[in-house]
């Protein structure tokens, strides 16, 4: 009996053994794991460097810029990399929207407003470097209706026709052309007929896909995202609103402040400022 009982106490032994090392052998396995997950996560969605730098170790300047920018600055972002080898990141939203962004610390380097005041505002609140300020367009709004609608804008007025049942524009509490939209129609006495029947997108971009989509019978836009392909469009003469100036400046705290300024230089010289005029924007010194 005390050999069973002695042979039994040595399988036992033997059997912890096994089992512990087993254990072992696992928390090892699943650590690596771990790690390997971590590393593929961080190759599949890379952050911004801290030092503002791509994986190949090329400069990348975060510009915000507004909506109506679209199409040109995606050509001048072409031509600018190019020329200088460095990289562009391009964010587009409303003016307001990027306002409050650097407002509140967003780490962008260049702001390209479609409304001068934003930026004024931005230097008052010490988030921009002033002298880093210049105009580079004045824009000018329309409005459109969807290519193969029966429905045709000759005159601002028409939108009261009871066809047009609804008309998109960009918010005009944060999106400057919306702002210049609502403006004129209260120039031309029509706001107050017509704004049952708004329906508010949050930038240009999001007012021109509600008219492409047919969502709603016509809507404000600017001129420079037009494509005669898709749209119809009325321009409004210019008096009736408030000059669409836009500016752009260097971002307070950008570790890229020579850069920076370089863009801005690049849109306002002589290749930037000809794919500006391409696309319908008025430029500095040609304002009458």
């Amino acid at each position: 009996m005390l050999r069973k009982s002695i042979v039994s106490i040595f399988a036992c032994l033997f059997s912890l053994s096994v089992l512990f090392s087993g254990c072992g052998s696992s928390a090892t396995t699943s650590t690596k794991n771990t790690d390997s997950t971590k590393n593929q996560t961080s190759t599949m969605q890379p952050e911004k460097s801290t030092n503002n730098t791509t994986q190949d170790n090329k400069t990348e300047l975060t510009i915000a810029a507004a909506a109506d920018l679209v199409i040109a600055f995606k050509e001048i972002g072409d031509l600018y990399e190019k020329n200088t080898g460095d990289k562009l990141k391009l964010i587009f939203s409303s003016s307001g929207t990027a306002r409050e962004q650097i407002e509140n610390g967003a780490s962008y380097d260049v702001y390209a407003s479609a409304n001068i005041k934003f930026v004024d505002d931005l230097i008052e609140k010490d988030k921009i470097i002033a002298d880093t300020k210049e105009l580079y367009a004045i824009g000018r709004v329309g409005v459109a209706t969807k290519i193969g609608s029966p429905l045709q804008v000759k005159e601002v007025s028409d939108l009261l026709k009871t066809d047009f049942k609804k008309i998109a524009m960009a918010n005009p509490e944060h999106a400057p052309y919306g702002l210049a939209a609502k403006q004129a129609l209260e120039s031309l006495g029509l706001w107050e007929k017509l704004k049952d029947k708004m329906v508010y997108g949050k930038d240009i971009q999001d007012t021109l896909a509600l008219i492409k989509s047919g969502n709603v019978e016509a809507g404000f836009i600017s001129l420079s995202v037009v494509n005669k392909d898709e749209v119809n469009f009325l321009l409004i003469d210019d008096k009736l609103h408030q000059p669409l100036k836009q500016a752009m400046a260097v971002v307070k705290g950008t570790k890229l402040e020579k850069e920076a300024r370089n863009f801005i230089k690049f849109v306002n010289g002589e290749q930037g400022r000809e794919i500006m005029k391409k696309y319908g924007f008025v430029l500095p010194g040609e304002i009458k």
